[in-house]
């Protein structure tokens, strides 16, 4: 993940949001990408999160 340079998180609750962060850096070391977040009414097979990555070769 530390090639990791942007997301963007969607939630379907954000009630859920402070859950979803302790999970999220789990996955980095000691450099959080650029990120944006939105909550939607609902995701295509009642997911609950999803998340686009864009990661550049370093």
């Amino acid at each position: 993940m530390d090639d990791a340079v942007k997301t963007t998180c969607f939630l379907t609750d954000m009630n859920n949001y402070e859950s979803f962060n302790q999970v999220y850096a789990l996955y980095f070391s000691d450099r959080f990408p650029a990120r944006s977040a939105f909550q939607l009414v609902a995701l295509l097979k009642g997911e609950l999160v999803e998340i686009e990555w864009i990661f550049a070769k370093k």
